[in-house]
């Protein structure tokens, strides 16, 4: 085997001189800053620094905050586990080799390690009258299966095989551990431990009927809080389980009763006979029936990057979860499941598919923050309520002091300082703010639900946040921007037009047997006809139906218009001896025929440029080979420019006679040839653009997002088509460096690619690796890039890029794992979608955060000053608990859950910057939440209640203070919803979530008032009060509109966001 297959072609693309250069020689946007929440992206951040973020953070329930990021501990123990299983096939591996190594050796009375050489071509070796030829259908045999048409397809038979080799399951993940992940929250458990204590001393003191009230009312809300925090988790981690099933749920193409089918990887069963191309993975453990120069990357088995070439003699052995790095073939399936090699690994190793964001790890920097200062201010009024109450300056709601030296019991202090402690808990539950990164992954789990009804598939979790700040989509055009469905429009022959392109009678007999000799085998399509339909013309199998084309869409136009020729005839006429597949960089594709009367006939297919460029002669209209002169060198040409500038992809498919004394002999020899190629014909095929293309690109830019189109296509087709779609304006745009070729970029230096990058519209005749140069000139000039991709070779860009984008229908087992969302329908439309959502998780989360910010403030402002005025707190633990409930699991449902806006499409793009920027946040919305405190101070004479008795005047202060607190919360969920708009209301009755959570809070909070006055320390209010309080609560909406329309750049706000400027 050559140097160039000892590792994937996906990474040979570095050494490849038509490539260029593409060592990545930066690292500038991995260089995070020294605080350990400033990370801008997670993709491939290092261990350590993940580390460090989470050690700095201020947490109450770890198992609950780090629930949807990487377990780094289960990791590092997966890692250690993978290096011993591969570590142990590698020491199985040396001494099977060692073993060979021995007995060739003995035979040669020689004993040099590795001098021993497998035969080339196994016959029967021994007794055991096999060969290696003969295994594939002996077995297939045993299986009741055949390795042309596969397994019937019959449901009881695949019922039957199911049962008797079993399946590929979804490991589901376990659940019910929602409510106890809920109650590892420390300051719950405080609480818990205080209202026991409580619950004690009030049933010693004053009875088991009175007595209960205090600890229990604590024990009850506490119990609430865990189950709502329980179900809510539980539903969301319900949408991840589903998302991470359609994840593996991967569509592979089987045979089935000759035909070739679709069907998801769990339903194959043993005996399914699988075509396999480059860049599939291998979905079970199997047999190779047939092969030509396939390549299998087994680094997810034996951690090795060296591929393995794979044929049905020398190495027919194939091990689910490999991918194919190279060529093409069949194989036979002969078990799935955990039976697999693969499966025993995954089932041997726990599955975690946790992963932060930086928007959830710089929200993780700013809980820490108001953490800290809420932590401090609950020690302060700890303190001061606690020097107080032993002071002798607190007193009881009828006027008395609750502490007297000397006189009062032991259990009665220890009751209020319970009562004290349990107030300060609750103000550290209510400051330290855990929804807010929870908050991030809930909005990111709804987007991501929702996505998928766009046709898009979030693979990785950061990118579905990083989406909304891209700058630039670097798009691929067959099949995202055009419709891929191709035809064959017209078609050069003989040194002539063919008018109609279908119109083969003019074609002279040699021409037509060496067209269908090179449509028949140079293709790894496939036509399928029925039994009863075999024999009928291919116009009447057409329009009826019943004939199945398969293949990509170039191969099935091509196999289309070459129907009517005699297929079958010439494969059984003919046998592969050896096959170059299409390759994205070299674009073309070959194999080398030996003829029953062996001859040597060579035939390729590619790009018609390149082809053409490689040809020496062509057939004429006579029958004869003719040299290529200039004049028709220039004809084909001048044909191919036409065709290209009428938006057209040109096909051609060249032959040539090849000596038999210079095809290798030996099967290693005739892996490595390079076969010849000579003379054309030239197919010319029509792709049109996808409808709403053009709307979605201006959508786009519009949005501050420019639109690349990167394609392998000739840079004529393309420009054709960036006209069409409106990425160029106009023919004024379409000149370099607008308009570039790939070889032309690639051949800048690096500061000249850096120059160009920003400018380049269009890239034709690029390579794998010119996209990769570009994202990574792009990223260096500091833009966001999405890119999209579907081959094999496009896995590197895909993993470079900040969003990587793989086509569902047409990309690859290998790019869909290098990228990051999955673009199901393969339509640009559905990009442009992911866009939206990706800004909608920013600006739900910026409107969270104003609304938490503004219950934290205003919280922690009522219990400080209420406590240092007056030694008491007019929101009690209950109280508090409710609040918290408000601002975190219905806050956070209610604001994080809001389906994106056209709006959002008309803002420029943060870039690398996290900051959220516009208007004053709307803490000054707790301003009326803190004017619920004025009946603290001069509460009887403002609410007329200096002649009610003073126990009752004091608990309808504070049932007032408490209501008109929650109403603002509530008025501020209005505010929250649009934080940069002065109508709160557009829209507010489509989001029937936000409304049923809002109706709940209301009739929750009538019910508490009303109802659950000893639960919650609360009296019934009168209808005038009911009025106060909601005034006090509809002023946030004026305040809020004036504070809107404040621009703030800097400040505080800067450093709660922990804004990254990109300077």
């Amino acid at each position: 085997m050559t140097e160039e297959y000892k590792t994937s072609p996906y990474r040979r693309y570095r050494n490849d001189p038509e490539a260029g250069n593409s060592t990545r020689s930066y690292d500038e946007d991995d260089d995070e800053g020294s605080g350990p929440f400033n990370i801008v992206r997670t993709k491939r951040a290092p261990v350590d620094q993940l580390r460090r973020w989470r050690q700095a953070a201020l947490v109450l329930n770890a198992s609950r905050r780090f629930r949807y990021t990487l377990d780094l501990k289960k990791e590092e123990e997966r890692k250690e586990l993978i290096a011993k299983i591969r570590m142990h096939a590698q020491v199985i591996r040396a001494a099977v080799l060692f073993q060979a190594a021995g007995k060739g050796a003995a035979g040669k009375g020689l004993s040099v390690p590795g001098s021993a050489k497998l035969p080339s071509s196994p016959t029967r070796i021994g007794d055991f009258g096999i060969s290696a030829e003969e295994l594939v259908k002996g077995v297939a045999e045993k299986l009741k299966s055949n390795p042309e048409i596969g397994v019937s397809g019959d449901e009881t038979d695949l019922i039957e095989r199911k049962n008797a080799f079993g399946q590929t399951h979804i490991r589901e993940r376990k659940g019910g551990r929602f409510v106890w992940e809920a109650c590892r929250d420390t300051t719950l458990i405080i609480l818990m431990v205080a209202a026991a204590a409580s619950l004690a001393l009030g049933i010693k003191t004053e009875g088991i009927k009175e007595g209960w009230y205090d600890g229990g009312s604590i024990a009850i809300a506490v119990f609430i809080v865990i189950i709502f925090t329980a179900v809510s988790d539980y539903k969301q981690s319900l949408q991840f389980q589903n998302l991470n099933e359609e994840k593996q749920n991967i569509q592979m193409e089987v045979v089935r009763g000759g035909r070739r089918v679709k069907i998801s990887i769990f339903d194959i069963v043993v005996g399914d006979v699988i075509p396999l191309k480059i860049g599939d993975q291998v979905p079970a453990d199997g047999l190779v029936i047939s092969g030509h120069s396939l390549a299998i990357d087994e680094s997810s088995m034996t951690g090795e990057s060296k591929i393995v070439h794979k044929d049905p003699t020398r190495a027919p052995f194939l091990m689910s979860g490999c991918k194919v790095a190279d060529g093409y073939g069949s194989m036979l399936v002969t078990s799935v499941g955990i039976n697999t090699e693969w499966g025993l690994l995954m089932a041997s190793i726990s599955e975690d598919n946790g992963e932060e964001t930086p928007l959830q790890v710089r929200l993780n920097g700013v809980a820490t923050f108001i953490g800290m200062v809420g932590l401090v201010v609950a020690v302060a009024v700890l303190i001061i309520l606690v020097i107080r109450f032993f002071t002798g300056n607190t007193q009881n709601p009828d006027g008395s002091v609750q502490f007297t030296a000397g006189r009062t019991s032991v259990g009665d202090a220890i009751d209020g300082f319970i009562q004290i402690f349990t107030v300060a808990v609750t103000i550290v539950v209510v400051a330290v703010p855990e929804g807010l990164p929870l908050a991030v992954t809930l909005t990111l789990a709804y987007s991501m639900r929702k996505m998928m009804a766009d046709k898009a598939l979030v693979r990785r979790l950061s990118a579905c946040e990083t989406m909304g700040s891209a700058t630039t989509i670097c798009s691929d055009k067959t099949g995202t921007l055009t419709l891929n469905q191709m035809t064959v429009v017209e078609a050069y022959a003989c040194g002539e037009k063919i008018d109609p392109p279908d119109n083969k009678s003019v074609l002279s007999p040699r021409v037509i047997s060496l067209l269908t000799e090179s449509i028949a085998q140079n293709t790894t399509g496939s036509v399928f006809v029925p039994e009863n339909a075999r024999g009928a013309s291919h116009e009447s199998l057409l329009g009826g139906g019943a004939l199945e084309i398969s293949g990509s869409p170039t191969e099935k136009a091509i196999l289309q218009w070459g129907l009517g020729m005699d297929f079958g005839a010439i494969r059984s006429d003919s046998v592969i001896i050896h096959a170059f597949p299409f390759n994205s960089e070299k674009k073309r594709g070959g194999v080398a025929l030996k003829l029953s009367n062996s001859e040597i006939r060579v035939h390729w297919k590619g790009a018609a440029e390149i082809v053409l460029a490689s040809c020496s002669s062509y057939i004429d209209a006579n029958d004869n080979v003719v040299q290529m002169d200039e004049d028709k060198l220039s004809y084909f040409k001048k044909a191919i420019e036409d065709m290209a500038t009428g938006s057209l992809r040109c096909v051609a498919i060249a032959y040539r006679m090849c000596e038999k004394e210079t095809v290798p002999a030996s099967d290693e020899e005739l892996d490595s040839w390079q076969i010849p190629r000579k003379t054309s014909f030239c197919l010319r095929l029509l792709d049109p653009c996808r409808p709403g293309v053009r709307e979605a690109v201006q959508l786009c830019t519009n949005a501050g997002v420019k639109v690349r189109m990167v394609t392998g296509d000739n840079l004529q087709t393309a420009k054709a088509i960036a006209l069409e779609c409106g990425i160029l304006g106009s023919d004024a745009d379409a000149t370099e460096p607008n308009l570039i070729e790939g070889k032309t970029f690639r051949n800048l230096t690096e500061t000249q690619r850096l120059e160009a990058a920003d400018k380049i519209s269009v890239m034709g005749r690029s390579s794998p690796n010119d996209k990769l140069l570009l994202v990574q000139a792009l990223r260096k000039r500091g833009h966001v890039v999405a890119v999209t991709g579907d081959g094999t070779n496009d896995a590197p860009a895909l993993h470079e890029a900040d969003i990587g984008l793989a086509m569902g229908i047409q990309g690859t087992e290998v790019a869909k794992e290098s990228s990051d969302i999955i673009i199901l329908d393969d339509n640009f439309a559905s990009v442009v979608k992911v866009v939206r959502w990706g800004r909608s998780v920013y600006a739900n989360i910026q409107k969270f955060i104003q609304f938490q910010l503004t219950v934290n403030v205003a919280a922690l402002i009522i219990n400080v000053a209420a406590a240092v005025s007056s030694g008491n707190v007019p929101l009690n633990a209950v109280q508090l608990l409710w609040v918290n409930l408000i601002m975190d699991t219905l806050g956070a449902l209610a604001l994080a859950t809001e389906p994106p806006t056209d709006h959002l499409m008309r803002r420029q793009p943060v870039g690398r910057s996290l900051k959220f920027s516009g208007s004053v946040p709307d803490c000054r919305g707790s301003l009326p939440s803190d004017c619920s405190l004025n009946p603290q101070f001069r509460g009887r004479s403002i609410l007329n209640l200096e002649h009610d008795e003073s126990g009752h005047a004091f608990r309808v202060r504070n049932t007032l203070i408490f209501n008109a607190f929650v109403f603002c919360q509530v008025f501020n969920e209005f505010n929250a919803r649009k934080p940069d708009e002065i109508n709160v209301w557009k829209g507010v009755t489509k989001n029937h979530l936000f409304m049923g959570i809002v109706a709940l809070e209301v009739v929750l909070q009538v019910m508490i008032i009303f109802f659950l006055g000893k639960f919650a320390s609360t009296v019934r209010l009168s209808w005038q009060l009911w009025l106060v309080s909601l005034a006090i609560a509809f002023v946030s909406w004026p305040l809020a509109a004036v504070g809107k329309l404040i621009p703030v750049q800097r400040g505080i706000w800067r450093l709660l966001y922990m804004e990254k400027s990109s300077t």
